[in-house]
């Protein structure tokens, strides 16, 4: 939790609000690789990309 109080106090302080759909997006993104893994859904996502 320290790096991500740390990582929003560098925002606020640098005005650095375009990062955030960035982050967003790799999160999203990271979540979707690993809830995918094992899944029976995996065939699915594979064809999105």
């Amino acid at each position: 939790m320290d790096l991500f109080n740390d990582f929003i106090g560098f925002m606020m302080e640098r005005k650095k609000f375009w990062l955030i759909p960035i982050i967003l997006t790799l999160l999203l993104f990271g979540l979707l690789i690993v809830i995918s893994g094992g899944s029976a859904i995996a065939p699915f996502i594979y064809t999105l990309f």
